[in-house]
């Protein structure tokens, strides 16, 4: 058995190596040249028609949320540990350059995003309850005709989710026990009630959650790094000359440091982007098909906002905090990079820093098993149905407890497996499904009914 599980690890270790990695790159530069770069040149429309319209209650048009609530329940996936303990790792491996190849890759990731989201709310459709459903198991068979595919993504999100649920309740167990002294199966049993609570009501009170829990969890976190920075702000020019330089040579060992090729700049710099915004991975299409819009690119605009708020807000966040304080050269920080952050934090503002790195960390993994386990009740749904998925929901939310002590470590094994099995799938079709990405682009970019109408509409304000 420990032979298989060995063997398990190394599969996906090299999956997860050049094999994915290329493949989620080479698809985004793809899609990001095929659409002529249209996110760059209209990047102030897109955040004016998003950022600039969150609190709009006038959104037309069908759906199950508000567009914002979409989002939102997307953003409390995709933000996690990985933000927190996931950006101080890429530093450490691949030096200060990471941080550089890690914004060119949300930059190319964002395309892929934006692709996902559009393809999901062309192509999703109502279930028994009246509510939008829609995601890759959708586009795969109504726009690609492979229903065979959709049910290989379907089956492989529904069965991660189990194991992802367990590893997160985990980590959140862990870091209570270890900062509160809290027993585990207490964690396990109070996240339990609180994630299904949220959960068992739906996507409506998901939506309503997360529209106001996940920004005042970003704001406590990315306020605190901003005090940070501005504590060090004689190190930022330092900072960024270091991020810019080291993207493009080796940087050699300094204190902690053990030093990085180019090479492992690039790499560590692009897994930390595509790992934690999930650009290609196929889940947050499945949160946005549940929104209110009136045409599928401008819910694709939001999809581009994630990103931006996941890693260029986010994780840049963590990043300048590691690197203004210069914890990442001290003594020992190799030993253990997950804990870099928390020392950043409690070197600029003494042990509150710490602990609101504990709390923030605990926020993000109770916003992302909250969606997480929407995401598979989904999956249960396209395949068995409604009355099936209401099951899965209940053995999701009871594995919380049993995570939460360790329990089932060996199908955790399978981990990366499972996220390889809904990657590939995902990413066939969104690029075979590129063309209809294409025209919906166009369709919208020189239409009277909506780019011209509302560069007329600011025209006729100013």
């Amino acid at each position: 058995m420990n032979l298989f599980l060995e063997m398990i690890g190394k599969v996906s270790n090299w999956l997860w190596g050049p094999p994915l990695l290329g493949l989620l790159v080479c698809g985004g530069v793809f899609l990001t040249i095929r659409l002529r770069f249209f996110h760059i040149r209209h990047a102030g429309y897109i955040f004016k028609q998003t950022f600039g319209r969150i609190f709009d209650k006038n959104t037309q048009g069908e759906g199950t949320v508000t567009a914002f609530q979409a989002l939102t329940s997307a953003v409390a996936c995709t933000v996690g540990a990985g933000n927190i303990v996931g950006v101080p790792a890429a530093i450490m491996f691949g030096g200060p350059g990471a941080v550089f190849w890690m914004w060119l890759i949300a930059l190319v990731g964002m395309s892929l995003k934006y692709s996902e989201v559009v393809l999901a709310i062309k192509y999703r459709q109502k279930n028994e309850e009246g509510e939008y459903v829609g995601g890759p198991m959708y586009y795969m068979t109504k726009g690609l005709k492979m229903k065979w595919l959709a049910v290989i993504f379907a089956l492989g999100l529904m069965i991660e989710v189990l194991p992802s649920t367990m590893v997160q309740a985990n980590s959140l167990a862990g870091s209570a026990s270890a900062v509160f002294n809290i027993n585990p199966m207490i964690t396990g049993i109070i996240t339990l009630i609180i994630v299904g609570i949220v959960v068992i009501g739906g996507i409506k009170r998901i939506g309503s959650f997360t529209e106001k829990f996940v920004p005042l969890m970003a704001l406590l976190y990315v306020g605190t790094a901003i005090i940070i920075v501005i504590i060090n702000i004689t190190e930022i020019p330092g900072v960024i000359a270091m991020i810019f330089s080291y993207a493009f040579q080796p940087i050699a060992a300094v204190g902690g440091f053990a030093g990085a090729g180019i090479a492992a700049t690039i790499r560590w710099g692009f897994a930390r982007g595509l790992y934690s915004n999930e650009a290609g991975l196929g889940t947050a299409p499945i949160a946005h098909a549940t929104a209110t819009t009136d045409h599928p690119v401008r819910q694709g605009f939001w999809g581009i906002t994630e990103i931006f708020i996941d890693t260029i807000v986010i994780c840049s966040a963590t990043a300048f905090a590691i690197l203004s304080t210069g914890i990442w050269t001290v003594e020992g920080a190799l030993d253990n990079p997950s804990a870099l952050t928390a020392m950043a934090f409690s070197d600029a503002i003494g042990s509150v820093g710490g602990m609101i790195v504990t709390v923030s960390l605990l926020l993000f993994v109770i916003s992302t098993l909250i969606v997480l386990i929407y995401y598979g009740e989904k999956q249960a749904e396209f395949l068995f149905g409604l009355k099936f998925s209401k099951l899965m929901k209940y053995v999701y939310v009871l594995s919380i407890p049993i995570g939460a002590i360790g329990g089932a470590k060996v199908i955790w094994q399978f981990l990366d497996i499972s996220l390889a099995i809904i990657l590939i799938p995902n990413m066939i079709a969104v690029l075979l499904l590129s063309k209809e990405v294409v025209v919906l682009t166009k369709e919208f970019f020189s239409s009277e009914k909506f780019f011209l109408k509302d560069i007329e509409r600011k025209s006729s304000t100013n």
